[in-house]
């Protein structure tokens, strides 16, 4: 275990707001499933705590699956792929394949690189850029996924309209209702198309897998599992890291995390208005 490892989980322990009384435990039968979505709220840091600490559980049991990431570009699974060959410490990995370092705050992220690393466990870039998420927003889903993609995920379709509804609800309410109605679309298109994706790297891995993203990205009803056509339901356990109470059947699971302190987020937007 090297220093800059432990120096990040250090920093994890640090901004957490109360330790937990028990390690985190998944309901025995989510456990077993083979394909973990484990959601995240980004700037969590107790949530990303804990769910490194149910992970290594697992591993030090004997799992050993891909790790997919939402924080890895599509187009840096190359860099990825060597880092992990070249590299002895997590933070290298981050420099060669990580992008831009003001878009994660890689220091929750790098205790899970180096239990990858610790485990041989292979890493799966699992995200659509910034810039082919503009591009399906503009073009359409054909502008960045393949034809057989799109027609695979029956992307050449209207969305359902359930789906379509509470995409656009969910981009409204991430920024705080401040859009032109007509950009929800775009937006909700985008991640739609971030969320297939997604299920096209776990459906390829679905034998053993976890993918870590935001809570939006591994909910039941809107999410990665509407799109794990082939995968049944039964081998998938969706778990949400979580603030605050959710309706029930976006996860399988729900862990209740203490909320992280942040300003408001809505309130420069609306003072701008």
């Amino acid at each position: 275990m090297t220093r800059r490892w432990l120096a990040a989980l250090a920093m994890l322990l640090a901004g957490c707001a109360t330790p937990p009384s028990a390690p985190p435990r998944l309901d025995a039968a989510l456990a077993a499933r083979p394909v973990w979505l484990l959601g995240e709220v980004h700037d969590n840091a107790q949530g990303h705590r804990l769910r490194t600490e149910l992970l290594a559980q697992r591993l030090a049991a004997g799992w050993r699956p891909a790790i997919a990431m939402e924080q890895f570009d599509r187009e840096r699974q190359a860099d990825l792929d060597a880092a992990l060959r070249d590299c002895a410490d997590a933070e290298c990995v981050v420099a060669r394949a990580g992008g831009a370092k003001a878009t994660w705050q890689w220091a929750y992220y790098t205790p899970v690189i180096a239990l990858a690393q610790r485990y041989r466990l292979p890493l799966l870039a699992a995200n659509l850029s910034r810039a082919d998420a503009g591009r399906v927003m503009r073009e359409g889903y054909g502008a960045v996924l393949d034809a057989a993609t799109v027609q695979a995920f029956g992307l050449d379709r209207p969305l359902p309209a359930d789906l379509e509804a509470a995409q656009r609800h969910e981009v409204d309410v991430g920024h705080c209702g401040q859009l032109p109605s007509d950009l929800l679309p775009g937006m909700a298109r985008a991640q739609v198309a971030r969320d297939v994706w997604m299920a096209k790297v776990v459906r390829e891995h679905a034998d053993g897998v976890v993918l870590l993203a935001g809570n939006g990205h591994v909910r039941r009803d809107l999410g990665v599992p509407r799109w794990l056509d082939g995968v049944p339901g039964q081998r998938v356990a969706s778990v949400g890291f979580v603030e605050a109470p959710t309706e029930a059947g976006r996860f399988d699971q729900t862990l209740l995390i203490p909320a992280a302190q942040r300003p408001d987020p809505c309130a420069g937007v609306k003072a701008g208005k």
